[in-house]
């Protein structure tokens, strides 16, 4: 099997097991036999328990920041903003185990939560920030839009949203959901 098709497999079961039972919890035994290596390969892939997790934490975000790029290449300015949005909530959509565990790791005590929220600022929020500059430099929205501020608000309501709907409305459409959050966006909160 591939180095790169072996980590995958590593990064999917060590999602699942630390969605499941948190970081502290989770051992490296578990993490290869739900991959279905010996235990050896997860430390000849990753020397550590924690390098993994940082691995995993980089390699998600990674694909969320592409999937996010993927969504804005391209369009006008506002086109690019509905797009990222529904990226990012289809991409929670999809990868619940992961967001759940993002939310969670990065704020756990003890851990290196800064780095981690460092990481989700610039690769995945640095998106939504590039976004809003394209809007702000097409005057699309307000000159003094503080696009760094804003694009974590963003980031963060759909992120927010987005795990609400899988865990308590999980019925409600993607296309409802992704309407609500373009409305906020919007300013649409007021009776017409």
């Amino acid at each position: 099997m591939a180095r790169s098709a072996t980590r995958e497999k590593l990064f999917t079961a060590a999602i699942e097991l630390i969605a499941e039972s948190g970081l502290a919890a989770t051992t490296v035994d578990q993490i290869a036999d739900r991959a279905g290596v010996a235990k050896g390969t997860v430390y000849y892939n990753f020397g550590s328990k924690a390098a993994l997790f940082s691995a995993l934490l980089e390699y998600g975000v990674d694909r969320l920041a592409g999937a996010l790029r993927d969504a804005a290449s391209g369009r006008p300015p506002l086109d690019a903003l509905e797009a990222v949005v529904s990226a990012e909530l289809a991409f929670i959509g999809e990868h619940e185990s992961f967001a759940r565990l993002l939310i969670a790791e990065t704020w756990r005590s003890g851990g290196d939560w800064q780095h981690t929220a460092r990481l989700i600022r610039e690769r995945a929020i640095g998106v939504v920030a590039d976004v809003l500059r394209g809007a702000v430099e097409a005057g699309d929205l307000r000159a003094d839009l503080d696009t760094g501020t804003a694009a974590s608000a963003v980031f963060g309501m759909v992120l927010t949203v987005a795990l609400d709907w899988r865990a308590l409305d999980p019925d409600r459409s993607f296309a409802d959901v992704h309407a609500t959050l373009m409305d906020l966006l919007r300013g649409r909160l007021t009776a017409v």
